[in-house]
């Protein structure tokens, strides 16, 4: 279907953009691979000519371009080069994206330029640009990947920058589908559970692909999308929504790990209890006793112990402090090394700590005995969902339940950690 069409994808050397420009080139397509990845990076997978030989091996023809969609010059000259090489341009694809998931205070005033300057500008400028080529073809169409505007605030609370870059794309959709209409379709498109991708191995860190699906899933659905007519525009369109219309029944072959719990994407509001993992209720209470092995021992010793008995409630969570105070190895302390502080409201509430950084590691009620690394606040009945299984870290935090400050690849650590005690809690 897409045999002699010119796409112009941003963000085309890895991921998302790459997946899209692999599934058109088994068309047999033209791809414009505007991505800013000439050289090899030092952590991250392929450049715009390690691309260009993948979709060449899938049967399409490539066209690699440097472009920083921040530098309007670099948009300008790659689309000339795209017109006088193909003779035009059929479809483009906004992929190129940036993400910061820092609250507004601390998010650098370079990152907060980044996330502009890429997901809003960029978008902006690439459409702008494209614009006058796609008017001429016979089946055009923009596709951002971004997502639907949900003015719910959890998810503005948490990473205010990032969400006001993502709506930016969107908005663009929301604006241009109206001013094209009838010319070029205009369209978003957004997946329901998280995709893994480099950036998700960025903010997730090891083990978090098992959450989620291949960038195959994107690619299907942003192929059914840019084979219909341009009469199909200004839509919002969920992945698997879509893949389900057209007939999809089975999403096994997407997951990564067939089976395990999926991830929700940010921005679509989901119950989150039941996407999290379903384990036992909280053990118990022979077994936490069992468990608890010997009391805590703070930086002041048996002082910490009395103070903390007298000031802290019973309840889940002293309980669930004291069997991760038994369940703390040094293994642990040593792969970690991070001291987690927690600000809980509600029943059990009050400041308390995980030090996995000091020799011998300990958890407690109060502030740790050396300076949180991560501040983590949420609320207490939450936080012995998220020890006992039923409610993931990054699922709290994406959804709004949790907030972080402080070291985000320490608070994924915890995650893993987590995994390894919840046969315990």
């Amino acid at each position: 279907k897409l045999a002699g069409c010119t796409l112009f994808i941003t963000g085309a050397s890895r991921g998302i953009g790459k997946a899209i420009a692999l599934k058109a080139a088994k068309d047999g397509a033209n791809i414009v691979i505007a991505a800013k990845t000439a050289e090899p990076h030092p952590t991250l997978p392929g450049t715009i000519y390690t691309a260009a030989e993948e979709i060449e091996a899938a049967g399409g023809k490539a066209l690699p371009c440097v472009v920083n969609v921040r530098e309007e010059q670099q948009i300008i000259n790659a689309v000339e080069k795209a017109v006088k090489t193909f003779g035009g341009i059929d479809i483009l694809v906004n992929n190129a994206s940036a993400i910061s998931l820092t609250g507004t205070l601390e998010t650098a005033t370079k990152k907060v330029n980044l996330m502009m300057d890429v997901n809003v500008r960029g978008t902006y400028l690439t459409s702008k640009a494209c614009l006058p080529h796609l008017r001429k073809s016979k089946n055009p169409h923009i596709l951002n990947l971004s997502p639907p505007m949900n003015l719910n605030p959890m998810w503005f609370k948490n990473h205010c920058a990032y969400t006001i870059s993502k709506y930016g794309m969107s908005m663009c959709v929301l604006g241009m589908a109206e001013e094209f209409r009838g010319e070029v379709a205009v369209n978003a498109l957004w997946p329901k559970t998280a995709i893994h991708t480099a950036a998700m191995d960025m903010l997730g860190g090891a083990g978090i692909e098992k959450q989620c699906r291949k960038t195959d899933i994107l690619a299907d659905a942003a192929y059914c999308i840019l084979t219909k007519p341009k009469t199909f525009t200004g839509n919002f369109i969920i992945d698997e929504v879509l893949l389900r219309e057209e007939g999809v029944k089975d999403f096994d072959v997407y997951a990564i790990a067939p089976g395990h719990p999926l991830m929700p994407d940010f921005f679509l509001d989901v119950e989150v209890d039941t996407t999290a993992m379903k384990q036992e209720r909280y053990g118990s209470a022979q077994e936490e006793k069992k468990l608890s092995g010997s009391q805590q021992e703070g930086a002041d010793g048996a002082k910490v112990k009395t103070d903390s008995a007298a000031a802290k409630p019973s309840g889940p969570v002293a309980e669930t402090f004291k069997v991760i105070q038994g369940a703390v190895t040094e293994e642990y302390v040593r792969s970690t090394q991070g001291v987690f502080q927690f600000e809980l409201s509600g029943d059990g509430g009050g400041t308390w700590y995980i030090d996995l950084k000091t020799k011998g590691g300990s958890a407690g009620f109060g502030k740790p005995p050396v300076t949180a690394d991560v501040v983590m606040s949420m609320s207490s009945a939450d936080f012995v969902k998220m020890f006992t299984g039923k409610l993931k870290p990054t699922l709290a935090f994406m959804s709004g339940k949790l907030r972080i400050k402080g070291n985000m690849a320490l608070a994924i650590k915890l995650e893993k950690m987590l995994s390894q005690l919840n046969s315990k809690l």
